[in-house]
């Protein structure tokens, strides 16, 4: 057992499982010396994962600078688009009144457009594994400017204002579901965890300062210029998508993927019944040619000429770059990818890092719905301008988030794997939980007692305990989402695919039941109720911190999840093999 988390005696080596670090004790132990065949960092210490091929077009081959302005690039749209989601939460009241219409009418309104960026994400995942990434932003970035403006100008059109919406969550689908998983194209794991920390407080750190704005813009230019300065940002943006964000998606050969790949079948006994320990199985692998599964996740082969006795291919031309297309990134077919995430649904670690990070983000997007209605009466009599300052403690909350993450992220797995003896294990990732655990649920009990008694607490300690609740939530997003990279880089974006859906889905049923919920039970019954829920979640941590290996070696040898969607999409597409 290494710190805590399960040995698997099946594999060599078990996929996410990889020697970052070159441990000196365990090298003298095994009497090995530094792997001249493995390419290092610039200390010469830290083994870089996955290894980068010889080819020039490969992200991992770019200079760190290229790539953090691509990841940078992203992260400003993502943070513009993510607006959109919380934009007319300070609205609340007033737009109620514009249009004549309930609390709920205009609670759909985000519940919509969440709907959208769903439906969108499950449709656009799929294209991102065939096609690549870049087409997606590219589409992601004209919707958001075209589909703002028409909503700006919906005026007293509330159905257009509600299909203007719904092409918003088309626009910020490609954002959600794809910039985390870039971060897995462009990085190796040791570079992974402040950039994912960045990503997700772009995603969802951004979303909470835009009602602190919302709410002065709406008050003293109208509600509809809220719209038109995400059209014209946005729109600022596309040339800068156009030309400095190429394709991030690289179909790399197989025996690169160390983090990923399986080493051989399953692993004999030694005569003598002793189990081999994890070290030396470990130096079996470095010894051992790395073989893929005979089930592959995405029908990948090794590419003759990259990192092979061919010589690597030359350097794509900028010009070609900037084409929407650049060939396929895999031999599967759209059908079959876009029925994949379905039973996903059923892993244990993605249904883990669906309920770690959705059900935190469906109580925030809750909050954010009924914060204008718990604030309106009195003794406070919230308007638009105060309600939108209420998301000040949830700006900070996430900017806090984003430090705690992005420091311990990176610190926490660097000081296991040490431990570990230089063997790192994504389980590592799970750390960050016990935070989230400490600051969401809190945030969450403290919220529903403080709101509920607004007379005794004033608008403080809401604020207060609404930072917290947010800077759990940002925790939980990026440990799932560093988890599924280095657990299962090789479905991530499908991985990706199912957090989008459940959290857009969860988060739209909520729109249409909370306001309900809190005139029938009251506000302190139901959030001690969703805190208490939200506890149990972050404790199925502890069994996926013990059992994460075993689960991830079970995966590699079984492909169970993609058999029965793949026969449907066979089924489907009878009269065909390739399209």
């Amino acid at each position: 057992m290494g710190l805590g988390i399960l040995n698997d005696t099946k594999l060599l080596h078990v996929p996410g499982t990889a020697t970052v670090l070159d441990d000196e004790a365990r090298l003298q132990e095994e009497n090995t010396v530094h792997d001249p065949n493995l390419k290092y960092d610039f200390t010469g210490k830290i083994i870089l994962v996955p290894q980068p091929s010889n080819d020039p077009n490969d992200p991992l081959n770019w200079p760190l600078w290229r790539r953090d302005l691509i990841l940078l690039t992203l992260s400003l749209l993502s943070v513009i688009a993510s607006t959109l989601s919380p934009l007319l939460a300070a609205d609340t009241l007033s737009l109620s009144l514009y249009f004549g219409r309930t609390f709920t009418d205009v609670a759909l309104l985000t519940g919509y457009h969440l709907l959208g960026v769903g439906v969108a994400g499950f449709l656009f995942v799929p294209s991102a594994r065939v096609w690549g990434k870049r087409h997606l932003f590219l589409l992601g970035t004209i919707v958001l400017v075209f589909s703002t403006a028409w909503a700006g100008a919906s005026n007293h059109n509330y159905k257009s204002l509600l299909w203007a919406r719904i092409f918003q969550g088309v626009a910020l689908a490609p954002f959600e579901a794809l910039v985390n998983a870039s971060v897995g194209d462009l990085y190796h794991v040791h570079q992974r965890g402040k950039r994912m920390a960045l990503s997700n407080l772009a995603l969802f750190g951004g979303a909470f300062f835009t009602p602190v704005l919302v709410g002065k813009i709406s008050h003293s230019l109208g509600w509809q210029w809220t719209f038109y300065f995400v059209a014209i940002f946005s729109g600022a943006l596309l040339p800068v998508v156009i030309f400095f964000v190429p394709e991030t998606a690289f179909k790399r050969s197989a025996h690169l993927n160390t983090d990923t790949a399986t080493t051989g079948v399953e692993h004999q006994r030694p005569e003598n019944g002793v189990e081999l320990g994890e070290n030396e199985r470990h130096s079996q692998v470095a010894e051992t040619e790395t073989l893929r599964d005979s089930e592959k996740w995405e029908g990948e082969t090794d590419i003759p000429g990259v990192g092979d006795n061919l010589g690597p291919p030359p350097k794509v031309s900028w010009a070609k770059s900037l084409l929407p297309f650049n060939g396929r990134k895999t031999n599967d077919r759209y059908l079959n990818l876009l029925l994949r995430p379905f039973p996903l649904f059923f892993h244990p670690g993605i249904l883990w890092a669906c309920l770690i990070q959705g059900t935190l983000i469906g109580w925030t997007v809750m909050i954010g719905i009924v914060l204008a209605a718990i604030m309106l009466g009195p003794p406070l009599f919230f308007g638009e301008v105060e309600t939108g300052y209420m998301y000040t403690g949830a700006f900070i909350g996430a900017l806090l988030g984003f430090v705690i993450a992005g420091v311990v992220s990176d610190w926490s797995a660097s000081y296991l794997t040490r431990l570990n003896r230089g063997i790192y294990e994504p389980e590592f990732r799970i750390v960050l939980v016990i935070p989230q655990l400490i600051f969401g649920c809190a945030g969450l009990y403290g919220f529903g007692i403080t709101s509920n008694n607004t007379w005794k607490y004033g608008w403080f300690w809401p604020d207060f305990f609404f930072a917290l609740e947010v800077m759990g939530m940002v925790l939980g997003a990026v440990a799932s989402a560093l988890y599924i990279v280095d657990a299962h880089r090789e479905i991530s974006v499908e991985a990706f695919t199912c957090l989008l859906v459940f959290k857009n889905i969860f988060s739209f049923g909520l729109t249409w039941s909370s306001y309900n919920w809190l005139v029938v039970h009251g506000i302190k019954p139901v959030f001690m109720a969703i805190a208490s829920v939200q506890v149990v979640i972050c404790l199925l941590s502890v069994p996926m911190y013990i059992f994460g290996k075993k689960n991830r070696s079970f995966i590699a040898r079984h492909n169970i999840f993609f058999r029965v969607s793949d026969k449907v999409a066979d089924t489907l597409t009878f009269w065909e093999k390739r399209y």
